[in-house]
């Protein structure tokens, strides 16, 4: 049986599209020597498709005030981590988060009651790009954290099959931010690649029964709904064309036709706080 680190960094050193290592690179350089690794994930990853959708990366940095050239910037990603920006290359558009490498563990572990990084690297990912085998390692270790926090977190039942451990532990994730997608979309990550959840199950679990990760799942909602509209607020200063993307993603995911008006492009602060409402009421975000 192969350990959970061991699994991890296999995974993490798979191959991906020659597109997406030469984005992750242009991104790294965009940020200077503050850069120590990049991380490919989600829906473009699991689909092996590029064209036509947004990648999403994860941007690790030494330091925020290396990192950037605005104080105001790193005192934002301090504050609310992470930042997220727009990216473009070659036809393709993308999308990157940017943590330093301490948050980046401290988020990954037990010792936070935000699901948002450990859930979405509970998941497949990539390290695409890495400064060095020292920045390599210290993703890795950080990574390994994500699985047995989230199956800490879901507290298995007695009996309960690893894969529908699994299901229900992205489905109190999934509840624990303001989400677009359909309720099925947490078991549809799961049933897209059993065997990879099957591995990972006995090694992290076996890290996971030592863990005691902090807060309660009505608590982890009410935080996580809170920074979700607390950083789409702050995306709406550093994401060019956020309202568009955000609309997107909305549309693709909970299957609504929205259609933005001129003034809402202009102000996607208050394009995102004006269609909160309606679509907290129609269920396509919850």
């Amino acid at each position: 049986m192969s350990s959970l680190r061991e699994l991890v960094a296999e995974e993490l050193s798979q191959p991906v599209d020659p597109r997406v290592s030469a984005m992750a690179g242009a991104i790294a350089n965009k940020h200077g020597a503050a850069s120590r690794a990049v991380l490919f994930y989600g829906s473009c990853l699991r689909q092996k498709q590029l064209d036509g959708l947004m990648l999403d990366f994860y941007l690790i940095v030494s330091d925020y005030r290396a990192a950037y050239g605005k104080t105001w910037l790193a005192a934002a990603n301090r504050l609310i981590p992470p930042n997220v920006f727009y990216f473009e290359q070659d036809g393709l558009a993308a999308k990157y988060a940017v943590l330093s490498e301490a948050d980046f563990h401290r988020l990954n572990g037990p010792k936070t009651s935000s699901v948002s990084v450990w859930a979405r690297f509970a998941q497949p990912s990539r390290l695409v790009w890495a400064s060095d085998k020292g920045a390599a390692s210290r993703a890795i270790d950080a990574v390994t954290q994500a699985a047995p926090t989230l199956l800490a977190a879901a507290r298995p039942n007695p009996g309960e099959q690893s894969l529908d451990l699994w299901r229900r532990a992205f489905a109190l994730t999934y509840s624990a931010e303001l989400r677009a997608e359909r309720k099925s979309r947490a078991a549809s990550v799961v049933d897209l690649e059993p065997d990879r959840y099957e591995r990972f199950s006995q090694p992290a679990l076996e890290i996971a029964r030592s863990l005691r990760p902090v807060g309660t799942w009505a608590g982890r909602r009410v935080e996580g709904k809170a920074l979700s509209v607390l950083r789409l607020a702050k995306a709406s200063f550093t994401f060019a064309g956020g309202a568009d993307y955000i609309a997107w993603k909305i549309n693709r995911h909970a299957g609504t036709a929205i259609e933005l008006k001129p003034w809402q492009r202009r102000h996607p602060l208050l394009a995102a706080i004006s269609l909160l409402p309606r679509l907290l009421s129609s269920g396509a975000v919850r």
